[in-house]
């Protein structure tokens, strides 16, 4: 479960950026949710191959 405490605190953690973006249109927000974006498919693809791992171990 930490792995998925990890994922949402990032997903969370976003939500002030995605606001500013979308809705104040600022750009600096707009690359901090790029950066975050490929933070969490680099974290989502980690908690695939450790799951794949654990899947096949037993």
């Amino acid at each position: 479960m930490k792995r998925f405490d990890e994922l949402r605190d990032l997903v969370m953690s976003l939500e002030g950026d995605f606001q500013k973006f979308y809705e104040k249109d600022n750009q600096a927000a707009g690359t901090r949710v790029r950066k975050g974006m490929q933070d969490l498919k680099n974290l989502a693809q980690d908690i695939r191959v450790e799951v794949q791992n654990k899947k096949n171990e037993g």
